[in-house]
């Protein structure tokens, strides 16, 4: 199902969640899809992210997001270490889809090397989702490198390619060209014009986490200030969620 969603008219939209609550949310909007952010993961429990320290959390919080009904997709970081094990639990549980990237702190992985990872997580999980992800425009490493291994990764099984980072329509194109599998970018440019270039899905990484960080702070800051809190989620509506 996962995989057919990625083939509609329009590119597949995937908010990002970091805790069964916001993902439950998500669901009730009518997503019909949910991914994980690594930073929200990783931040939510104090951890850095990209640091390859929230394997635990990132697979606890798989296990309570196979309950929701819709398909989830989990983002690996860069496998934590065993990607291809990675890979099998969450299919196991019943996960839809992996995110694993080529970005090792401020370098990348050799893109052979990376290509091999991909190979080793289809052999280990062949109906998972796997969504490789190209770092190079998000650290700012060897941009040029960007369609190359888009394509390596795509004929070394990758079922989609994720590049994120602010792009230029110019760099998008280049990448729908090179990757016969679906690509995905973080959300810019309109969702229009991202299906005119032939992006299939618009990922919203930690945008939502980082949003809720901020809403936290101007809403206790409200509180202090005794300004207007604003519109927010009943008690009763939010504990509904644990039931979704």
């Amino acid at each position: 199902m996962f995989h057919r969603l990625h083939d509609g008219p329009q590119p597949l939209v995937l908010p990002n969640a970091w805790d069964f609550a916001s993902a439950a949310a998500l669901v009730r909007e009518g997503f019909p899809a949910v991914g994980t952010t690594s930073l929200g993961v990783a931040a939510a429990h104090g951890l850095p992210d990209a640091a390859g320290l929230a394997r635990e959390e990132a697979l606890a919080l798989a296990r309570a997001l196979v309950r929701l009904p819709v398909a989830v997709t989990v983002d690996a970081e860069a496998g934590f270490g065993d990607a291809p094990g990675l890979a099998a639990e969450p299919a196991d549980l019943g996960v839809a889809g992996l995110n694993v990237e080529d970005g090792r702190g401020d370098r990348l992985a050799d893109p052979a090397e990376q290509a091999e990872l991909v190979r080793a997580c289809k052999r280990a999980a062949p109906h998972l989702f796997v969504n490789a992800r190209v770092d190079t425009h998000w650290p700012g490493v060897d941009r040029g490198s960007t369609a190359e291994r888009a394509a390596r990764y795509a004929d070394a099984g990758a079922d989609g390619v994720f590049v994120p980072g602010r792009l230029s329509e110019r760099v998008i194109a280049e990448v729908v060209a090179a990757a016969p599998v679906p690509v995905n970018v973080l959300a810019q440019h309109g969702i229009r014009v991202l299906a005119d270039l032939g992006v299939r899905r618009v990922s919203t990484g930690s945008l939502l986490f980082r949003a809720a960080v901020r809403a936290t702070v101007t809403t206790a800051r409200a509180v202090r200030d005794g300004t207007p809190v604003g519109e927010v989620p009943s008690y009763e509506a939010v504990q509904a969620l644990a039931g979704t």
